[in-house]
């Protein structure tokens, strides 16, 4: 099996895959794993939000909650995934950088306990430029919605 062909079979990707394909790392990795991934289409990646992340200490004392612009860059980092999957980009170093947000809508907190599940589908891709709609899900409840967009940049072998 070829590398591409086993990257288009893969269905899942545990914290090591994770970190084979985006460059991110605590305390600003913010994806525990991805499932359903469905290769140049879609995929569903996990946070599990707990108490002693830093930004708790900070937002807000006595009353955490995960901050917005941090459940905008679980997508995008899931989306990372995706693209590193549909790409061939696993051990290359590639890196990523947003283009633009749309749309962001927030319609319930995220807090300590909560499963973050973050749905992201491609709208337009397959080069260095791709397009995302993203849902950020708690417990079946739309917590954050928003489309983006980012740039992938493979370093040259």
């Amino acid at each position: 099996m070829t590398e591409a062909t086993a990257s288009s079979a893969v269905t899942s990707a545990d914290l090591d895959l994770i970190q084979r394909i985006i460059p991110h790392r605590y305390p600003f990795l913010l994806v525990d794993k991805v499932r359903d991934i469905v290769v140049n289409e879609s995929c569903v990646g996990i946070k599990n939000v707990t108490i002693n992340e830093p930004q708790f200490t900070g937002h807000f004392p006595g009353m955490p909650i995960f901050p917005g612009v941090m459940i905008i860059e679980a997508m995008a980092q899931t989306s990372g995934i995706l693209v590193g999957l549909s790409m061939d980009l696993v051990d290359k170093q590639a890196k990523v950088f947003f283009m633009g947000v749309d749309g962001v809508k927030f319609r319930r907190k995220v807090v300590p306990g909560d499963v973050l599940e973050l749905h992201v589908k491609a709208l337009r891709g397959g080069g260095r430029v791709w397009k995302f709609e993203g849902r950020a899900m708690v417990e079946g409840e739309l917590a954050c919605e928003a489309t983006f967009m980012a740039m992938f940049d493979v370093p040259k072998a």
